[in-house]
């Protein structure tokens, strides 16, 4: 698997030369692949978002490199319009940033500074929709600030994706939603990632959507990488975790509480499922303890 993106001895300094001067990112270096869903997790403050930032070229490095297919973002700087079509970002409370007059409107914005024609823009729009599922005919004019948290949230990513971009990137997509928003926005990038195929990088501080979700995770601590592994490799490392202000999934609590009470279930746990497996298997077994 080729890396698609890679993060090379990056910094990031705030208010340089000033009292106030701090690094929020330090000499991180990772790759994203091709076709791979990683999770990044950290502390508040811990940097996740500076990091982002950067990989569409947002945010441009005090020191180090982002290459995408790779090549330096910023070898042309006046091309970097280009690299934030290819590497799609959606903020934390995207809504917020919502402003056309129509559903319509708001997802064809992206594609129309692309300068594509009227039915390339159309049927950009009308596939993104689908994607996200949000009804075309009965949602395409209505005003988005007459939708739900969710359905707005949705109407995000598909300006995002009727760019058709390689990389989709997610700051805590799930983000002051409720159960009913979250679960439905976690199915979402479910079903994108199985369906497409797209290389997705989500920021979230849900260890249980991480869990869910990812294939990889990144853990962050004061701007650098503390840990990177699977899943079931970085929630196996539960002290290590809290010890730097995170939690763990709900998941790897219940796998233990029932390992205390000498049931005998599997090491490594971190999904719900898994843990139910393991508990019908102990009932199928006439509950037996280890």
């Amino acid at each position: 698997m080729e890396p698609i993106l890679q993060v090379q001895h990056l910094t990031h300094t705030y208010s340089v030369g000033t009292p106030f001067q701090r690094s929020a990112v330090e000499d991180m270096s990772f790759d994203v692949y091709d076709g791979e869903f990683l999770g990044i997790i950290g502390h508040t403050g811990s940097g996740k978002s500076t990091l982002i930032q950067h990989l569409n070229g947002l945010l441009r490095p005090t020191s180090g490199q982002i290459l995408l297919h790779g090549k330096d973002i910023w070898a042309e700087p006046k091309k970097i319009r280009d690299v934030r079509f290819q590497v799609g970002l959606v903020f934390q409370y995207p809504e917020y940033q919502l402003f056309e007059e129509t559903v319509y409107k708001d997802i064809a914005f992206g594609p129309k500074n692309l300068g594509l024609d009227e039915a390339e823009i159309d049927r950009r729009v009308r596939t993104a929709m689908r994607r996200v599922a949000l009804d075309y005919d009965k949602l395409a004019q209505r005003s988005v600030f007459e939708l739900s948290g969710g359905q707005m949230r949705r109407v995000v990513i598909a300006g995002v994706l009727a760019m058709e971009p390689q990389t989709l990137v997610l700051d805590e997509p799930c983000a002051g939603l409720d159960p009913r928003g979250r679960e439905e926005i976690l199915g979402l990038i479910s079903d994108l990632h199985r369906e497409s195929g797209a290389t997705i990088v989500m920021v979230s501080h849900s260890m249980d959507d991480v869990a869910a979700l990812a294939e990889r995770v990144i853990v962050m601590n004061h701007g650098k990488v503390a840990m990177d592994g699977t899943p079931r490799e970085i929630f196996s490392r539960g002290e290590e975790l809290r010890a730097i202000g995170l939690d763990v999934p709900q998941a790897v609590e219940l796998a233990q509480k029932l390992r205390e009470k000498g049931f005998d279930v599997p090491e490594g746990i971190y999904k719900i499922e898994e843990v139910r497996a393991a508990v019908e298997a102990i009932v199928g077994k006439g509950g037996r303890h280890a």
